[in-house]
């Protein structure tokens, strides 16, 4: 019988290439996530000019895509799934269905075929990222969860990356370049399937389901009223509301890429997509560079409170200054450098941390839906809040990554060098 002390003893797993290998299938995800969302909204434009495209349709198609509701709807039925069916079953047949949805945006001839390939592509990618989520922090080794985890977040900027760059070369082929891009995807979902497929369960959400009721073992039991304790619904308001107002800030600001383009930059597609991929790679390094190297070794509270001041000064340069080329060039090189070991990646990475094993990918589904749910309701107003005025609309964007770098900071948990056993352990015992 496994004794409470043994329990808190760190997994020792080796780092070995294998681990690496698996970080990367799973976090994939994250590559296909962003990739979908930057392809919808390059081809929308097309989309538009070819099939005559209302305003309130785009509204709906951004309202229910990859970035919003249909995302968030998958993630909460993903992340019950792959709790109670395990992380392997999920992560892998899911590809399948994201590369079905794919297909209906490669081969689109009218706006229903848009509609419903957004929404099952949104399906697929909200479900996926819990599963891929919870994997790599339960096979990562102990000390080294957010090195892993920062490989799933490089991934997410990569896709737009590489999606930015595709566009800007099929450009003169116009909708059929758009189709190529959405192909890429499709059939990296399909080899993803099978390279998946080779992949091992989580040992410990077995070992979490092979646990007896009269083991001892500080585990919850995996049901739905086990997430909603006392405790639990503290960590899922804290780690919901960070995130939450951090991605209300992410999703109304590209409306500034295109001001800070007509006003202070080239206008050509070239110049636009060149900036936009600095503003990723710069992001990527930041991620390399401080996240994965420092995430499990320093103060994570301190680690988190940096990157949300720097991103609140970025922001706020736009609503102080004239908007002029090296004031634009700040802003984008301290957003990128920011949010890059910020929000994006701690949500990740405490979100794995702070709940059970067997209930782990539940409640990342629950967060993930909450926020990408209000996000697309939140997107009905973007275009109201973007008439206040340029200035008035860079200071609302500094309050929502205020408020959300507080909650960050405020409530940041200290789980830097611990394994998971141990902060099941410390759950327990609180």
């Amino acid at each position: 019988m496994t004794t409470p002390d043994e329990l808190t003893q760190p997994v020792e797993v080796p780092e070995a290439k294998e681990d690496w290998k698996n970080t990367i299938l799973a976090g994939l995800a994250n590559y296909i996530d962003a990739g979908s969302i930057v392809a919808g909204s390059a081809a929308l434009a097309l989309w538009v000019e070819a099939y005559g495209l209302s305003t309130d349709l785009v509204g709906l198609i951004g309202a229910f895509g990859p970035n919003a509701i249909a995302a968030g709807v998958g993630a909460l039925i993903g992340g019950r799934l792959c709790d109670r069916l395990g992380r392997k079953k999920i992560y892998q047949y899911d590809m399948l269905f994201y590369a079905f949805g794919m297909l209906w945006l490669v081969f689109a001839m009218n706006a229903w075929m848009i509609v419903l390939g957004f929404f099952l592509v949104g399906l697929a990618v909200g479900a996926d990222i819990p599963a891929s989520w919870s994997l790599i922090a339960e096979m990562a080794p102990d000390k080294k969860r957010g090195k892993h985890s920062g490989v799933a977040q490089v991934l997410w900027y990569l896709g737009p990356v590489v999606v930015l760059l595709m566009f800007l070369v099929l450009e003169p082929l116009g909708l059929l370049g758009a189709r190529i891009v959405f192909a890429h995807l499709a059939l990296l979902a399909i080899g993803l399937t099978f390279l998946r497929s080779r992949m091992k369960e989580s040992q410990r959400w077995l070992e979490a389901q092979a646990k007896k009721p009269d083991d001892g073992a500080p585990f919850q039991r995996g049901k739905w009223r086990d997430l909603f304790t006392r405790q639990h619904i503290r960590s899922m308001a804290f780690l919901a509301g960070m995130y939450l107002f951090w991605n209300l800030w992410a999703g109304t600001n590209g409306f500034f890429f295109p001001y800070i383009l007509r006003t202070v930059g080239n206008q050509s597609q070239a110049m636009s997509v060149a900036i936009q991929a600095l503003s990723f790679l710069i992001g990527m390094a930041s991620i390399y560079f401080v996240f994965m190297k420092f995430s499990d070794r320093v103060n994570q509270r301190l680690l988190f409170g940096l990157s949300a001041l720097i991103q609140i000064v970025g922001m706020s340069l736009l609503a102080i200054f004239p908007l002029t080329l090296p004031v634009a060039l700040a802003h984008v090189f301290l957003m990128a450098f920011g949010q890059g070991f910020g929000a994006q990646c701690f949500f990740q990475l405490w979100s794995s941390e702070m709940f059970p094993t067997l209930i782990r990918s539940t409640a990342q589904g629950v967060m993930f839906a909450v926020v990408r749910i209000a996000l697309g309701a939140f997107s009905f107003f973007v275009p109201f809040l973007t008439a206040t005025g340029f200035t008035t609309l860079a200071w609302i964007l500094v309050g929502f990554l205020t408020i959300s770098g507080v909650i960050g900071f405020v409530w940041a948990p200290r789980n830097e060098g611990k394994s998971l056993e141990q902060l099941d352990a410390e759950r327990h015992a609180a």
